[in-house]
């Protein structure tokens, strides 16, 4: 797939488009990119117009000047799918792009059809969770984001689970990201709000994918939030990555999500 640039008042964001119809905006996590949706996006493109979307400061995405948030992310995404000339869209969010999925429903809801999280939640991290995330930015500091990754990536896929080459795609992933993308999206999730009237309150339809063995996000913090509207759904045996894990799966739980 050829990449593609739009630029958002001054901030490049680098994206893959594919098929035809209804658009489906795929928005992955903490240092990733648009690539997390490699094997899936052929998939979905066979029935829906598929954009998958680098991240302010990740992938080939620039970052925006200014301070970066998990509302200023959703805000530029937002530029994105204006400038792609998009009315309304579905947007699937992995992860970090979970929270930023929900800060764009927050904001701009009259652009959704529906939206998705995918071992993602509205909930704000804890204490403990914002300490972490200190750490991290320390340890990216000291040791550069090679080694951060490196340490990162094997702990978002299932434990005993053989995903040798997954995990290597991954990280190689991971390596692109720039220092300063990492540690702005550490910050950015470190003093993101609690979302979880965003869930209670929205009148769309809503998809939240867990997986049974995710050692970031479990099932319980990622279906924390429920109502008519929600559909959960569980894979088995998959950990924080089952666009790697389970591709076809996910693939097909989205593509009945969407036709439902």
């Amino acid at each position: 797939m050829d990449a593609k640039i739009k630029n958002v008042n001054g901030t490049a964001i680098s994206y893959y488009e594919e098929g035809t119809g209804e658009p489906l905006v795929l928005l992955h996590g903490f240092c990733g990119s648009k690539d997390y949706w490699a094997r899936m996006i052929p998939i979905l493109a066979e029935d829906f117009r598929v954009i998958a979307v680098d991240l302010p400061g990740h992938g080939s995405s620039s970052l925006p000047a200014g301070e970066l948030s998990i509302e200023k992310m959703a805000e530029v995404i937002k530029g994105a799918i204006d400038e792609l000339g998009l009315d309304k869209v579905s947007l699937f969010g992995h992860s970090l792009g979970g929270y930023v999925t929900l800060a764009f429903a927050e904001s701009y809801e009259d652009k959704l059809k529906s939206f998705s999280l995918v071992h993602s939640t509205a909930s704000p991290d804890s204490e403990e969770g914002k300490k972490g995330r200190d750490i991290a930015a320390g340890k990216i500091d000291k040791e550069g984001i090679e080694s951060f990754i490196d340490g990162l990536v094997p702990k978002l896929f299932a434990p005993g689970e053989k995903h040798p080459k997954e995990i290597q795609m991954a990280k190689e992933i991971g390596y692109r990201t720039s220092t300063e993308g990492a540690k702005t999206a550490l910050k950015a999730m470190k003093l993101r709000a609690d979302r979880s009237h965003v869930l209670k309150s929205t009148k769309l339809p809503v998809l939240l994918v867990a997986g049974d063995k995710d050692q970031i996000i479990p099932p319980e913090k990622s279906f924390a939030v429920e109502g008519p509207n929600i559909k959960q759904v569980t894979i088995k045996a998959a950990g924080h990555m089952s666009m790697y894990e389970a591709p076809e799966e996910l693939a097909q739980i989205l593509r009945r999500f969407l036709k439902e």
